[in-house]
């Protein structure tokens, strides 16, 4: 008796090989995730293009659905959609070339204005920036007079700017082609991802996740986009009633600044703030613009999202936050743009894998807020 129960307990004891292969299987995991961020931080031109014409495709993928259940075909509406995006990016972009090239030039005499106008703040910065040079120029002397010095010209704002918009152009185009054949091929990519799967509960699985970040980044997208619009509406019209200047540009800045949570609040009442600090003679009605752009984004992000959006696709905000700020970093202004449908992705693959569950619950909103106490969980 006692001879099998110690082969019993040699049977149950778990072998601690196993432990060691989970441990190397989360390493590899690990480093393949760290490699896969470094591949995409230096292939930004290549990748951000396919990224953004999957998220056009996602976006638009249930209109071309909802098309095809009275007959009409996938690549027709494929093709109307994609040529009424293009055209409305190109007539944006036609009919605000002119106040954007209006601030390019007059961002000297605006710099000036606004240094005039805090002109107490400015002498500090100053006083510190002349110390720091003759701290370099201390340092340079110092030096073997032998080293021979390389300067780098730096491009000038109007080279940069004509070299942005042609990287946007190739970008925008090889998206909207993607997203065109994408959109054409109607469920064709959902036939081939069942296929994949031997097993029915695999198929069930992967066709569920499937349209689940569908439906969410549709959903999300369409109805952020949409509050965005009114957004700029209510700030342009706002700001015409206050007097600032160009009042369609503020609007179209609010629009574009209002897809980055938190971070393009910030930014356009900073903008807000500068520009009608020069615009105005009085410094309280200047601080009308600022304050007007501070209450709607505020209303928008704490009444209006929250209702349209709903409470499925909200997310922990230190984590949205969080995730723009280091896409940002990866991919700049377009990396933070494109954040929030990123983590939201994720956060429905994390909802429907058992293995991201706990992960998925972190990303989520707090549900049991002004519920829980945690004196509560002292004893």
């Amino acid at each position: 008796m006692k001879k099998a129960d110690i082969d019993a307990s040699k049977v149950s004891r778990p072998d601690p090989r196993d432990a060691d292969v989970a441990a190397i299987r989360r390493y590899l995991g690990l480093i393949a995730l760290f490699c896969a961020f470094v591949a995409l931080f230096f292939a930004k031109e290549v990748v951000l293009p396919f990224v953004l014409g999957i998220l056009i495709a996602l976006t638009l993928s249930p209109v071309t659905r909802w098309f095809a259940r009275f007959g009409v075909p996938p690549v027709l509406t494929a093709v109307a959609l994609i040529a009424a995006v293009s055209v409305s990016v190109v007539a944006g972009g036609y009919l605000l070339s002119g106040p954007v090239s209006d601030w390019i030039d007059d961002a000297p005499r605006v710099q000036r204005e606004l240094e005039q106008r805090l002109r107490g703040l400015t002498d500090s910065l100053r006083t510190v920036k002349e110390a720091s040079e003759q701290v370099e120029e201390i340092a340079e002397t110092a030096t073997d007079p032998n080293v021979v010095k390389v300067s780098i010209d730096q491009p000038g704002i109007v080279t940069t700017a004509v070299q942005d918009m042609a990287s946007f152009a190739t970008t925008a185009l090889v998206a909207l082609v993607l997203a065109l054949f994408l959109l054409a091929s109607g469920d064709m990519f959902y036939v081939k991802l069942i296929e994949s799967f031997p097993r029915l509960s695999d198929k069930k699985r992967a066709l569920k996740i499937a349209y689940g970040v569908e439906q969410s980044i549709s959903h999300y997208l369409l109805a952020i986009t949409a509050i965005n619009a009114g957004l700029g509406a209510v700030i342009g019209a706002g700001f015409w009633l206050i007097g600032m200047p160009q009042p369609v540009m503020w609007g179209v800045i609010a629009f574009l600044f209002n897809f980055l949570p938190y971070v393009g609040a910030i930014a356009g009442v900073a903008l807000a703030a500068a520009v009608a600090i020069i615009t105005f003679d009085s410094v309280g009605y200047a601080l009308l613009a600022p304050g007007f752009y501070l209450v709607a984004t505020a209303i928008e992000g704490q009444l209006v999202t929250p209702v349209v959006v709903g409470r499925r696709l909200e997310l922990n905000a230190v984590f949205v936050f969080a995730t723009v700020v280091f896409w940002a970093w990866m991919w700049g202004f377009a990396g933070a743009l494109m954040a929030v449908p990123f983590l939201v992705c994720f956060k429905v693959l994390c909802d429907n894998v058992a293995a991201l569950a706990v992960i998925g619950n972190f990303l989520g909103s707090s549900e049991l807020r002004g519920r829980f106490d945690p004196l509560r969980y002292d004893n």
